[in-house]
């Protein structure tokens, strides 16, 4: 993540929306020194609306705990038998 000033953004803007837009990198505008402001690509501000949206949720959330203590526990299934079941509902 990079950090510029009002002045520099205002003086390249096409530039940094390109960059932003192309890179993923988001930008911190500073006035005055402070920041005031982050410019982020599309697709990252949506990913994390929906990662908030997801984590706002606290049955979703107990989902996400139960499956990764799953996990560490060494609940897993193969991705042949994940194939096998995802094929056997779509019969």
């Amino acid at each position: 993540m990079s950090t510029l000033s009002l002045a520099s953004v205002k003086a390249h803007f096409s530039r940094v929306i390109d960059e932003v837009a192309g890179t993923h990198e988001r930008v911190t505008v500073t006035k005055n020194g402070s920041p005031v402001a982050v410019i982020l690509a599309v697709e990252d501000y949506d990913s994390m609306v929906e990662t908030l949206e997801i984590l706002s949720d606290p049955k979703a959330v107990a989902e996400i705990r139960q499956a990764e203590s799953q996990m560490r526990d060494g609940k897993v299934y193969a991705e042949a038998d994940v194939r096998a079941a995802l094929a056997a509902r779509r019969r």
